[in-house]
This record gives structure tokens, sequence and C-alpha cells, in this order.
């Protein structure tokens, strides 16, 4: 893996951030991956050349199914093939992993999630309800066969099997094929640490970016993008794309307050050039894991939340957190050579410090 921002000298934002300075310092948040590359040279839909792979996000160390966490997801452009998102609008809470991967591979990996779950939890179907998987997706054709759909049950598992508060960011799991600001993109991730009333609260933000056009990248204002225009191999890409947000945090909130606190991811696309462009798919799902709602439980919920009034600084950490998770998902991600010999360039770091540290508006 290729150094991060902080690891070259580059800052993003004004909050500090976390331990790890990854959405697993929420604590109890793990995230997997499993990555399939296979294959070069020409594209034969249905066998490859193969660049994809499985992301895994455990929102607590505990049975998820048996202890939901109150959860909220933001559409900012719904060109997505998300699955799970409506119940938990309706519901307020989410009870699976969430899984990241390839577009059509979306319904495949759900299958897989829902059958993790069932042999986690045999009493659904049984003596309880169904279960709720909730799957994300970016399109990773470019690279990938798409529809080979290659992803399989074993991936899944693999990518959850292998889920720890230490993790690889950039050209790997779900981030293997995808394409940012016509660079290679992927997995990207950050966290920041507020103090409100006395207490202290992280927000973490893990993205999986596969969207924009080169001239729009910018990086601490600065226009990288217009600047490495005709840097290395430029593809005839049309503008859309996607990116799929989440946050986490430990702070307190409910289900209304967390969508507002999903809203605010989309700041921190826009700081990087992100436009949400016709045809993408820009999508946030926000969770705390601060409590517990129990699957069982019949007593009446007694909860302590945080006033509207005290959220401005982790709306300020969720853009700050997106927006670094982005950077770090292109500087940590490797050139990659795809279907039909399809070349994606790694942003250059070296080259970025130094339109970053010369300009002016840095």
């Amino acid at each position: 893996m290729r150094p991060r921002a902080r690891e070259l000298g580059l800052e993003v934002g004004m909050i500090s951030p976390g331990k790890r300075n990854t959405i697993s310092d929420v604590k109890g948040v793990r995230v997997g991956h499993c990555t399939i590359v296979r294959g070069e040279g020409k594209l034969i839909p249905g066998k490859g050349p193969v660049r994809t792979g499985v992301t895994a996000v455990i929102p607590h160390a505990g049975n998820i199914y048996k202890e939901k966490v109150p959860a909220a997801s933001f559409v900012m452009n719904g060109y997505g093939k998300s699955l799970g998102l409506v119940q938990v609008e309706e519901f307020g809470v989410l009870e699976t992993p969430i899984l990241l991967t390839s577009t059509l591979c979306t319904w495949k990996v759900a299958d897989a999630l829902v059958q993790y779950m069932l042999d986690e939890n045999e009493d659904i179907g049984v003596t309880t309800g169904s279960v709720n998987p909730v799957v994300m997706e970016c399109n990773d054709s470019y690279l990938n066969d798409l529809r080979g759909r290659h992803v399989e049950e074993k991936h899944v598992m693999e990518a959850l099997r292998k889920a720890s508060e230490t993790f690889e960011m950039g050209s790997i799991g779900a981030g293997t094929g995808m394409v940012a600001f016509e660079f290679k993109g992927g997995i990207g991730t950050s966290s920041r640490v507020v103090e409100i009333e006395g207490e202290e609260f992280i927000v973490g933000s893990l993205v999986l970016t596969n969207f924009g056009r080169r001239e729009d990248l910018t990086i601490n204002g600065v226009p990288v993008g217009l600047l490495l225009k005709d840097y290395g191999h430029r593809k005839s890409r049309k503008t859309k794309g996607s990116i799929i947000m989440l946050l986490a945090t430990d702070a307190p909130l409910t289900h209304r307050q967390l969508k507002r606190l999903a809203k605010r991811a989309i700041l921190g696309l826009a700081r990087t050039g992100g436009k949400s462009y016709n045809g993408s798919g820009d999508i946030v799902l926000a969770f705390s894991n601060s409590y517990t709602i129990s699957h069982y439980g019949r007593e009446k919920l007694k909860l302590e939340v945080l006033r509207d009034s005290s959220l401005n600084k982790l709306f300020a950490a969720a853009a700050e957190a997106t927006e670094e998770a982005i950077i770090d998902s292109l500087l940590t991600a490797e050139t990659m050579i795809g279907r039909d010999n399809h070349v994606v360039d790694a942003l250059p770091a070296e080259k970025v410090i130094e339109l970053v540290k010369s300009s002016s508006i840095s």
C-alpha cells in the first residue's frame, strides 16, 4: 500500500484524527477485504480479466442481528443498486455487516451475507423474522469483467473472516477495479475526534471511490486534477460514476440525527471536487454503535442522546473525515492494467504534494 496523505506531510482539515485515522477508531468497528485479480488482455465476457472484490464493514464486536445499531442513509444521487436501505430507513437500524462490491455482484454478495447471518443465528426464519442484508456497490467495468460476476460466497466469507481493526486501503477488496477522477481509486478511510460537553467522540469514514472527471479533482483547495490533466494515460470516460460513503460514530445519536450526519459526508465529497453528475450513485450510510437495540427486547428503550444543538462538531468531523478518506483512496491506490489492457494510473503523490505545498491557496 502506498503512503497516505498524512504520511506524506499533507494534512486535511483542522480537526485531529483518531489514533489509526481509520473508521476502526470507533471502538468495535472492523474492516475486511477479499481481492480477486486474475487474467490479462482482451475481455472475454463472463471469463475475464478479473479485477474486483468485496469489502466487509462490521459495526461492533457482538452479534449485530441480536444487538442492532441505529443507522440512517442519505441518497444524493440514486443511480445505484444498494440493497437493504429501504428497511434501514423504515426501522432506523442496521442488523448485518455492510458489504461493498462490484455492481452486478450485489445480489450474489447479498445471498452470501444472508447465509452468513443464518449460520450465526439459527432462529432466523424459524422462531423469529427474516434478515435485512445491506450491500452497496460501484461499477468497476472499465478494468473488470463485470458480466462475469466473479465474487462468490467464499470471497464474502473471507472478507468477513479477515475483518480487523487494522486493514489496507486503495486497490483492494471492493476497491480493486475502481477509478476516481480518472486516476486509480478504491477504498479510503479517515477519522476525527471531537469533544462535546467534556466528552470525546469519534466519527470515522470509509469510502469506495469510483467517480469524477480529472479536471475536477481538488486537494486542500488546489485544482490538482486540472494541473495534472495531461498526466499519464487519459481514457475516454464519461463523467458519471459512483461513491459509497460510510460513517461510523460512538456518539449517541438517533436515526434522525444520523441522517443529518450522513448528509454532511456530501460536503467532504464536494471539497474534493465531486459534482454528483447525472448518472452517478452518491450514497451515504451512517451508524452509531454507542448503544444497541435488542432484537428480542420487550422493555422500553431509555436513551440519552446528544442534543441537536451539540451536533455541529460531529457535522464538521463527518465532512473532514470523508474528504480525507477520498484523498487517501487515491494516494494509496496503485496503477492497474485491466481488461482490454486498459491502464489507470495511480495519482502521482510527489507531484500532488509539490502542487499543494507550492500553491498560495494552501
